[in-house]
């Protein structure tokens, strides 16, 4: 009995020391895949200034992606230009659409950095910066679809990203939480959902669609523009209400516009110049 007690008690210390072995490679694990999602910038001349937490969604290439373990696209380059300009130190940190404006909203990050659309029904909860980006929903069909326009889409299955800004313009086609609106956490999901035959259209910023058309001529689909049917956007750095890092970023951002370096990241990520004298409208 006694060995069979000693037994039992070696045993059992050797799965709790097992246990504990597993858990914390589980946590260098976890840690280590959360640092492929962020950025660390040091700003120009980040003393006496804290170290920001800059959230993003990592799914809306050109503006962000993830590539080789860090988030890239034109908000993350014009992102480290403006902590040059301020001497901000900055995480950028990948949390995905939703959760992103639940953090800024209370302050657990210092702002909002992802192609954010600024609208009258966000400024109720966020302040925004002046506009650093001219946009307009477009739609993705494939190639002989008679879509083309946004009420062709009526009693057509679309897929749109949860939240999005043209889930609105979708809404008054389609009606407000119509079956045939399928709704994903982010544009890669949507735009596989078309590939995969499980909606008729998806409907998006026009610079991921037609981003995602160059890069992939062979699944030969088209984007569709409805200049009446959408609105033009503007994008804006998304603050908690009352942020007093609101107004330094105003200026920087202001200064990058004015001095060239806004239109050489423009020009490197789209290829074309940007349309400024409607921006600093």
């Amino acid at each position: 009995m006694k060995k069979i007690t000693i037994f039992a008690l070696v045993m059992v210390f050797t799965l709790i020391l097992a246990a504990c072995g597993s858990s914390e490679t589980g946590s260098a694990s976890n840690s280590n895949n959360e640092k492929q999602a962020n950025n660390e910038g040091n700003g120009a001349s980040g003393e006496g200034k804290k170290k920001l937490k800059i959230g993003t969604d990592a799914y809306y290439p050109p503006f962000e992606s993830i590539e080789n373990g860090k988030i890239v696209g034109f908000d993350a380059d014009l992102l480290e230009e403006l902590a040059k300009e301020t001497g901000y130190g900055y995480e950028f940190v990948n949390l995905g659409w939703e959760p992103l404006f639940l953090e800024v909203r209370d302050g657990i990050s210092d702002f909002g950095l992802s192609a954010i659309t600024i609208s009258e029904d966000r400024k109720q909860t966020y302040d925004f910066s002046v506009p650093y980006f001219l946009s307009t929903n477009k739609i993705l069909v494939p190639e002989g679809s008679d879509i083309k326009s946004i009420d062709d889409l009526k009693d057509k299955t679309v897929a749109i990203q949860n939240g999005a800004s043209g889930q609105a313009a979708i809404d008054k086609v389609l009606g407000k939480n119509s079956s045939n609106v399928k709704k994903f956490e982010n544009n890669n999901l949507v735009i596989l959902e078309l590939v995969n035959g499980g909606a008729d259209a998806a409907v998006a910023d026009n610079a991921t669609l037609e981003e995602y058309v160059k890069k992939n001529p062979g699944q030969k689909l088209v984007v569709v523009e409805d200049k009446e049917g959408f609105d033009s956007e503007f994008y804006g750095l998304m603050f908690q209400k009352g942020s007093p890092l609101k107004a330094e970023f105003d200026a920087a951002l202001t200064k990058l516009i004015e001095n060239g370096t806004y239109t050489q990241i423009y020009e490197k990520w789209f290829g074309v110049k940007p349309d400024l004298e409607t921006l600093k409208e």
